[in-house]
């Protein structure tokens, strides 16, 4: 039996900040995504909900929320919550059930309605909460870890502001090509300077909004789409949702402290190059075979580092990369071509099926302006709170 799966439908709500409920835009996503595919809601034999929980509204539930608002249908449900991954588990969890046999059409969805401003946690006492106490004790918000990442890149490899500046270009320029993106301009790297600086080095335009957004994704086995008359589908290989290897000696909110490697040697990867790695070698394929890839970018600073962490380049290698031009539309290698969370922003459980979305329209040969010439395989990486994170590589 194969791993691959079928991508035969996809869709997004646009991103911004509508003022509205994430249900409403999960519903916009799946109708788009199940009229790409050419089937009724009738036909969706079980739907994964990428789960949104803030505040106490119902986003805890889903897959039965999604479902209940498409109306009821018999459809099978399951929730997924995983942080900035739980869109990749979700995927992860409707591919576990095609290829058992349980379903032989699963919609997958994930909307949000994000908090103005960076994330916080809910209200309360919660001493037992890591997210809680590095707000309580470190006042370290994400922007404050982002900041703190940045300056460890400049201290180790050299890389200046001018660098993550460029980040920011460079996205901003595939982002305004893309009609679902909610920054739709081109920004110069002096615009980036002169924003704000909300955590040193790194200014305004460096770190990534919070956003409204939704994305769904029609998954099926390969049998299936050929009987739709689809005999050559994208297809999702390898989905990858590792956790981290003791010790670990890098830091990464909300923990506040590494462990020690005093006692216990350091494992051979640490955890983001450990999730890339574990969908290389499940999918049978390695960074030269890659046509594209969408990450993760919280920040620019962040962004340089996942060029490394996938493999492109050496450790310390990224802003090489992204000065030579090969990382940008029209490079050998484009990465965020549909202009990364830098032109969308967070929707949390939606993002990573955002990525999934852009991959499959790139494979397909219709993302327009932005298309990547002759694409074939493309991969995406994020990485969330507790020790999630995901890579999904989908090929043609």
């Amino acid at each position: 039996m194969t791993g691959d799966i079928a991508v035969l439908g996809a869709g997004l709500h646009p991103w911004g900040k509508w003022g509205r409920n994430f249900v409403e835009y999960g519903t916009v996503a799946a109708r788009a995504a199940l009229a790409d595919a050419g089937l009724e809601w009738a036909d969706v034999q079980s739907v994964v909900g990428a789960d949104t929980v803030r505040g106490g509204y119902p986003g805890y539930v889903a897959g039965a929320t999604f479902a209940r608002a498409l109306g009821w249908q018999g459809a099978r449900v399951t929730s997924v919550y995983a942080a900035c991954a739980s869109g990749a588990q979700a995927i992860a969890a409707a591919r576990a059930q095609l290829l058992a046999g349980l379903a032989d059409v699963v919609l997958v969805v994930g909307a949000d309605a994000a908090p103005k401003g960076f994330f916080a946690p809910a209200g309360g006492d919660r001493p037992d909460d890591p997210d809680w106490l590095r707000f309580r004790l470190l006042g370290a918000t994400n922007p404050a870890y982002f900041g703190l990442y940045a300056r460890r890149r400049m201290a180790l490899y050299g890389d200046t502001a001018d660098d993550f500046a460029q980040v920011k270009v460079k996205n901003a320029a595939a982002g305004a090509l893309n009609p679902y993106a909610r920054y739709r301009k081109p920004v110069t790297a002096a615009e980036v300077v002169a924003s704000p600086v909300v955590a040193d080095p790194l200014r305004l335009l460096d770190i990534c909004a919070t956003s409204d957004g939704a994305a769904a994704l029609v998954l099926c086995g390969l049998d299936y789409a050929r009987r739709r008359g689809v005999p050559d589908p994208v297809r999702i290989r390898a989905v990858a949702t590792a956790t981290p290897r003791y010790p670990r000696t890098e830091l990464d909110l909300p923990d506040i402290a590494t462990d020690s490697a005093a006692s216990v040697p350091e494992p051979p990867a640490a955890f983001r190059p450990s999730l890339v790695e574990a969908a290389y070698e499940e999918a049978g394929l390695g960074p030269d075979d890659l046509s594209l890839a969408e990450v993760y970018d919280l920040s620019t600073a962040l962004e340089l580092q996942w060029y490394e962490d996938l493999g492109l380049c050496a450790e310390g290698g990224g802003a090489k990369l992204l000065r030579e031009g090969t990382t940008a539309l029209g490079g050998r290698l484009p990465v965020n071509p549909s202009g990364g969370l830098a032109s969308f922003g967070e929707a949390v459980p939606a993002q990573a099926i955002a990525q999934v979305c852009e991959l499959t329209w790139q494979l397909r040969g219709r993302a327009g302006a932005r298309q990547v010439p002759g694409a074939r395989a493309g991969i995406t990486a994020n990485q969330g709170l507790f020790g999630h994170g995901s890579a999904v590589v989908v090929v043609r």
